[in-house]
Protein backbone atom coordinates (compact mmCIF):
# COMPACT_ATOMS: atom_id res chain seq x y z
CA UNK A 1 0.00 0.00 0.00
CA UNK A 2 0.96 3.53 -0.21
CA UNK A 3 -0.58 6.44 1.07
CA UNK A 4 -0.15 10.24 1.23
CA UNK A 5 0.12 11.69 5.10
CA UNK A 6 2.97 14.87 4.91
CA UNK A 7 3.45 15.91 8.78
CA UNK A 8 3.02 19.56 9.81
CA UNK A 9 5.01 21.04 12.51
CA UNK A 10 2.86 24.31 14.29
CA UNK A 11 2.77 26.06 17.18
CA UNK A 12 -1.08 26.36 16.40
CA UNK A 13 -2.48 23.09 16.60
CA UNK A 14 -5.93 24.48 18.13
CA UNK A 15 -6.12 26.53 14.88
CA UNK A 16 -4.80 24.26 12.50
CA UNK A 17 -7.78 21.82 14.08
CA UNK A 18 -10.34 24.52 13.05
CA UNK A 19 -8.82 24.97 9.90
CA UNK A 20 -9.09 21.10 8.52
CA UNK A 21 -12.48 20.08 10.56
CA UNK A 22 -13.70 23.58 8.29
CA UNK A 23 -11.69 21.66 4.54
CA UNK A 24 -14.39 18.98 5.92
CA UNK A 25 -11.39 16.39 6.87
CA UNK A 26 -11.48 13.93 10.21
CA UNK A 27 -9.35 13.63 13.03
CA UNK A 28 -8.82 9.83 13.35
CA UNK A 29 -5.80 10.36 15.69
CA UNK A 30 -5.15 12.21 18.69
CA UNK A 31 -2.16 11.70 21.21
CA UNK A 32 -1.60 15.21 22.20
CA UNK A 33 1.54 16.66 20.45
CA UNK A 34 0.33 13.99 17.63
CA UNK A 35 -3.54 14.08 15.66
CA UNK A 36 -3.88 12.86 12.14
CA UNK A 37 -6.84 13.96 10.03
CA UNK A 38 -7.98 11.95 7.19
CA UNK A 39 -9.58 13.87 3.74
CA UNK A 40 -11.47 11.25 1.24
CA UNK A 41 -7.81 10.55 -0.24
CA UNK A 42 -4.81 11.22 1.58
CA UNK A 43 -3.90 11.87 4.80
CA UNK A 44 -2.07 15.10 7.18
CA UNK A 45 -0.49 14.74 10.31
CA UNK A 46 -0.39 17.44 12.88
CA UNK A 47 3.06 17.96 15.10
CA UNK A 48 3.40 20.24 17.63
CA UNK A 49 6.56 22.81 17.73
CA UNK A 50 7.46 25.49 19.71
CA UNK A 51 6.47 28.68 19.14
CA UNK A 52 9.24 30.60 16.31
CA UNK A 53 11.11 27.09 16.73
CA UNK A 54 12.75 26.46 13.32
CA UNK A 55 10.23 23.75 12.66
CA UNK A 56 6.91 26.09 13.86
CA UNK A 57 5.46 25.72 10.25
CA UNK A 58 6.98 23.58 8.55
CA UNK A 59 5.88 20.64 6.38
CA UNK A 60 7.61 17.18 6.26
CA UNK A 61 6.44 15.41 2.92
CA UNK A 62 5.88 11.46 4.19
CA UNK A 63 3.82 8.61 3.41
CA UNK A 64 2.44 5.68 4.75
CA UNK A 65 2.92 1.84 3.96
CA UNK A 66 1.84 -1.14 5.04
CA UNK A 67 5.13 -3.22 5.61
CA UNK A 68 7.61 -0.98 6.06
CA UNK A 69 10.50 -3.84 5.27
CA UNK A 70 9.10 -5.37 2.22
CA UNK A 71 8.38 -1.77 1.13
CA UNK A 72 11.84 -0.72 1.21
CA UNK A 73 13.02 -4.44 -1.19
CA UNK A 74 10.15 -3.54 -3.78
CA UNK A 75 11.55 0.25 -3.60
CA UNK A 76 14.84 -0.82 -4.53
CA UNK A 77 14.04 -3.72 -6.57
CA UNK A 78 12.93 -1.12 -8.88
CA UNK A 79 15.28 1.07 -8.59
CA UNK A 80 18.09 -1.45 -10.04
CA UNK A 81 15.67 -2.62 -12.38
CA UNK A 82 15.70 0.84 -13.68
CA UNK A 83 19.44 0.44 -14.85
CA UNK A 84 22.52 1.74 -14.08
CA UNK A 85 23.66 5.74 -13.93
CA UNK A 86 25.07 7.89 -17.08
CA UNK A 87 28.37 7.48 -15.44
CA UNK A 88 28.05 3.60 -15.84
CA UNK A 89 28.01 2.52 -12.09
CA UNK A 90 24.98 0.85 -10.69
CA UNK A 91 21.79 2.42 -9.60
CA UNK A 92 22.01 3.57 -5.84
CA UNK A 93 19.46 1.74 -3.74
CA UNK A 94 17.21 4.57 -2.13
CA UNK A 95 15.52 2.89 0.49
CA UNK A 96 16.79 2.00 3.84
CA UNK A 97 15.20 0.31 7.24
CA UNK A 98 15.91 2.96 10.26
CA UNK A 99 14.62 3.72 13.68
CA UNK A 100 12.79 6.54 14.41
CA UNK A 101 11.56 8.50 17.23
CA UNK A 102 8.06 7.17 16.60
CA UNK A 103 9.95 3.12 15.74
CA UNK A 104 10.71 1.54 12.62
CA UNK A 105 10.27 3.05 8.95
CA UNK A 106 12.13 3.91 5.81
CA UNK A 107 13.98 6.65 4.75
CA UNK A 108 13.82 7.41 1.10
CA UNK A 109 16.39 9.41 -0.25
CA UNK A 110 16.75 11.06 -4.20
CA UNK A 111 19.29 12.15 -6.09
CA UNK A 112 18.75 15.50 -5.54
CA UNK A 113 19.48 14.80 -2.11
CA UNK A 114 15.92 14.96 -0.57
CA UNK A 115 14.84 12.23 1.73
CA UNK A 116 11.34 11.33 3.49
CA UNK A 117 10.20 8.58 5.89
CA UNK A 118 7.71 5.91 4.95
CA UNK A 119 6.21 4.63 8.02
CA UNK A 120 3.55 2.17 9.01
CA UNK A 121 -0.15 2.80 8.68
CA UNK A 122 -1.79 2.81 12.33
CA UNK A 123 -5.42 2.42 10.73
CA UNK A 124 -6.63 1.16 7.22
CA UNK A 125 -9.76 2.60 5.50
CA UNK A 126 -9.75 6.13 5.38
CA UNK A 127 -12.46 7.82 7.46
CA UNK A 128 -16.24 7.68 5.82
CA UNK A 129 -17.47 11.04 7.05
CA UNK A 130 -14.53 13.21 5.39
CA UNK A 131 -15.55 14.98 2.74
CA UNK A 132 -15.16 12.86 -0.71
CA UNK A 133 -13.96 15.49 -2.47
CA UNK A 134 -11.18 16.36 -0.86
CA UNK A 135 -7.53 15.32 -1.33
CA UNK A 136 -3.91 16.03 0.28
CA UNK A 137 -1.42 16.75 -1.73
CA UNK A 138 2.26 16.75 -0.50
CA UNK A 139 4.44 18.77 -3.17
CA UNK A 140 8.46 17.82 -4.01
CA UNK A 141 10.32 21.14 -5.10
CA UNK A 142 13.20 20.13 -6.61
CA UNK A 143 16.21 21.51 -9.09
CA UNK A 144 16.05 17.54 -10.57
CA UNK A 145 12.64 16.84 -10.97
CA UNK A 146 13.33 14.10 -13.66
CA UNK A 147 15.02 12.37 -10.85
CA UNK A 148 12.13 12.99 -8.44
CA UNK A 149 9.99 11.66 -10.83
CA UNK A 150 12.47 8.63 -10.93
CA UNK A 151 11.88 8.11 -7.22
CA UNK A 152 8.50 8.30 -6.77
CA UNK A 153 8.24 5.59 -9.47
CA UNK A 154 10.29 3.08 -7.39
CA UNK A 155 7.87 3.71 -4.67
CA UNK A 156 5.17 2.97 -6.62
CA UNK A 157 3.01 6.43 -7.28
CA UNK A 158 1.16 6.37 -9.91
CA UNK A 159 1.91 9.17 -12.82
CA UNK A 160 -1.39 10.93 -13.83
CA UNK A 161 -1.58 13.21 -16.96
CA UNK A 162 -0.62 17.14 -16.89
CA UNK A 163 -1.92 19.74 -18.71
CA UNK A 164 1.08 20.72 -20.09
CA UNK A 165 4.68 19.67 -20.89
CA UNK A 166 6.98 21.30 -18.98
CA UNK A 167 8.74 19.97 -15.44
CA UNK A 168 5.65 19.16 -13.60
CA UNK A 169 4.84 15.91 -12.88
CA UNK A 170 1.78 14.80 -10.77
CA UNK A 171 1.15 11.06 -8.98
CA UNK A 172 -1.42 9.52 -7.77
CA UNK A 173 -0.87 7.08 -4.31
CA UNK A 174 -2.52 4.02 -4.59
CA UNK A 175 -4.50 4.27 -1.02
CA UNK A 176 -5.04 8.16 -1.33
CA UNK A 177 -3.40 11.21 -2.21
CA UNK A 178 -1.28 13.18 -4.45
CA UNK A 179 2.50 13.61 -4.90
CA UNK A 180 3.18 16.62 -7.09
CA UNK A 181 6.91 17.42 -7.93
CA UNK A 182 7.29 21.31 -9.15
CA UNK A 183 10.93 22.47 -10.63
CA UNK A 184 12.42 24.92 -8.39
CA UNK A 185 15.76 26.60 -7.82
CA UNK A 186 17.76 26.00 -4.20
CA UNK A 187 18.11 23.36 -2.05
CA UNK A 188 15.06 20.88 -2.35
CA UNK A 189 12.22 21.10 0.00
CA UNK A 190 8.57 20.00 0.73
CA UNK A 191 5.55 22.29 0.14
CA UNK A 192 1.69 21.45 1.23
CA UNK A 193 -1.95 21.82 -0.75
CA UNK A 194 -4.94 20.48 -0.99
CA UNK A 195 -7.00 19.67 -4.35
CA UNK A 196 -10.78 19.57 -4.75
CA UNK A 197 -13.11 17.65 -7.10
CA UNK A 198 -15.78 20.01 -7.37
CA UNK A 199 -17.04 23.71 -7.14
CA UNK A 200 -14.70 25.80 -5.11
CA UNK A 201 -17.68 28.22 -4.12
CA UNK A 202 -19.16 26.59 -1.41
CA UNK A 203 -16.01 25.31 0.07
CA UNK A 204 -14.89 29.05 0.51
CA UNK A 205 -18.51 29.63 1.95
CA UNK A 206 -17.59 26.81 4.76
CA UNK A 207 -14.31 28.27 5.37
CA UNK A 208 -14.90 31.79 5.72
CA UNK A 209 -18.01 31.06 7.62
CA UNK A 210 -15.20 29.28 9.82
CA UNK A 211 -13.47 32.46 10.09
CA UNK A 212 -10.73 31.58 7.49
CA UNK A 213 -10.22 34.54 4.85
CA UNK A 214 -10.28 32.93 1.71
CA UNK A 215 -10.21 34.13 -1.94
CA UNK A 216 -10.62 32.47 -5.31
CA UNK A 217 -8.51 32.93 -8.38
CA UNK A 218 -8.81 31.74 -11.85
CA UNK A 219 -5.22 30.38 -13.32
CA UNK A 220 -3.72 28.92 -16.10
CA UNK A 221 -5.70 25.45 -15.23
CA UNK A 222 -8.28 25.92 -13.44
CA UNK A 223 -9.25 28.21 -10.20
CA UNK A 224 -7.43 28.04 -7.14
CA UNK A 225 -8.70 28.57 -3.35
CA UNK A 226 -6.23 30.30 -1.20
CA UNK A 227 -6.54 30.58 2.03
CA UNK A 228 -5.00 32.47 5.33
CA UNK A 229 -2.18 30.43 6.77
CA UNK A 230 -3.15 29.46 10.62
CA UNK A 231 0.96 29.61 11.21
CA UNK A 232 0.92 33.22 9.02
CA UNK A 233 3.84 35.07 11.40
CA UNK A 234 6.15 32.12 11.21
CA UNK A 235 9.12 32.68 8.65
CA UNK A 236 8.76 29.29 7.48
CA UNK A 237 4.77 28.86 6.58
CA UNK A 238 3.48 31.18 3.50
CA UNK A 239 1.32 33.48 4.16
CA UNK A 240 -1.81 31.62 2.54
CA UNK A 241 -2.67 27.56 1.49
CA UNK A 242 -3.85 26.45 -1.79
CA UNK A 243 -6.53 24.22 -2.36
CA UNK A 244 -6.97 23.75 -6.29
CA UNK A 245 -9.78 22.51 -8.40
CA UNK A 246 -9.94 18.88 -9.90
CA UNK A 247 -10.42 18.82 -13.68
CA UNK A 248 -9.08 15.73 -14.99
CA UNK A 249 -7.19 15.93 -18.33
CA UNK A 250 -9.48 14.54 -21.28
Amino acid sequence: MLRVRPVHFTSRIESWKQFLTALGMVQTEDDGGWQVFDSASGRLALHGADAGSGQDGRTVFAVEVGDVAEFARRTNLSAQEDGTREDGTQAAQPAELVTADHGQACRITAPDGFSFLADKALHGAQCADADPALAVAAVWYTAEPEAAVRTLLHVGARPRPVPDNDETADFTAKNGGILLVRPASGTPRSGLGFEYDGGLEPLQERLTGAGFAASLTEEAFGSTLHVANPDAGSPNAPATLWISQRRPMG
